[in-house]
């Protein structure tokens, strides 16, 4: 049996990566490593030619050995929908860390001014929660720890997205003057992302989020984590949306190509800019889904 590792410092190499994780036999380790000499291939390329694993089992394999999170199908539970996670190597899983340097290089990457970011849209479908999910995915794969608080007590979805059960405790109970315990929820498929889920759906949402609860809690997160992205109601649900974002001094407007009004998207902008006191702007969201 020819080695399929070649370890350096004592990383392991995308051959042994593999070859553990798939528990490639010795012989089926040396038929990858005759065609990997043979045509001059990589090790996982001959493995996925030889159809030992799959072009996705050698991405995972890659992100093991960069310490980079890859929630790979059938090694989580979480959506789809997902795909900085699921697709870290697609477009779309680009075009939120595109969006996440941006942010960084403006007010909200700031060090001096610790700024919660509000995600916004004028109405439900404009792939707001879609896009807050992978934003805060995108974060939670730099140095440091990010939170994702879900702020929409109207139509909350995160939970489902992260296969977090519906009804536990969360945001609402908080802001109700519950004691709550264990409302944070580490997610294992990103080890740097936790998220807070909305709970119970309350009857009087907007009341809640203007409570001083609410900026308490806000300035606690804020200092406790790195990076903290609050998905919020779409506007067209009332005021929720921009008094959140006052509270949490920075917000992006979200619009969906061929989906979002240009006069709704105007009015939510003029609005944010008013009430936020770093509107980061807005983004063309060609990936909801």
């Amino acid at each position: 049996m020819k080695n399929a590792k070649n370890e350096v410092g004592g990383e392991k190499s995308i051959g042994n990566i593999i070859a553990d994780a798939h528990k490639l036999s010795p012989a089926q380790v040396d038929a990858v490593v005759a065609l990997q000499r043979s045509k001059g291939l990589k090790f996982g390329e001959a493995a996925v030619e030889l159809g030992y694993v799959k072009r996705e089992d050698v991405l995972w394999a890659l992100s093991q050995q960069f310490h980079y999170p890859y929630a790979a199908d059938g090694r989580n539970n979480i959506s789809a929908e997902l795909v900085v996670a699921t697709s870290p190597f697609d477009s779309a899983a680009e075009f939120f860390r595109d969006i996440r340097s941006s942010l960084l290089s403006g007010p909200y990457g700031a060090k001096n001014a610790p700024l919660a970011l509000a995600v916004c849209s004028p109405d439900s479908g404009d792939g707001k929660t879609f896009f807050a999910a992978n934003l805060a995915a995108a974060f939670s794969q730099l140095d440091g720890r990010t939170l994702l608080i879900d702020a929409d007590m109207r139509t909350p979805r995160l939970h489902e997205l992260f296969n977090i059960g519906s009804g536990t405790s969360g945001l609402s109970g908080i802001l109700s003057g519950r004691s709550e315990t264990n409302v944070i929820r580490p997610i294992d498929a990103l080890p740097s992302l936790y998220v807070l889920p909305v709970g119970v759906v309350p009857p009087n949402p907007l009341e809640l989020v203007q409570r001083s609860a609410f900026d308490m809690l806000l300035s606690e997160v804020i200092m406790k984590f790195d990076y903290v992205i609050v998905d919020t109601p779409a506007a067209v649900h009332g005021a929720d949306a921009r008094v959140i974002a006052a509270k949490c001094g920075a917000a992006v407007a979200v619009a969906r190509k061929g989906v979002t009004e240009a006069d709704s998207l105007k009015t939510l902008v003029m609005q944010l800019k008013k009430a936020c006191p770093a509107f980061a702007g807005t983004v063309l969201n060609e990936f909801a889904q």
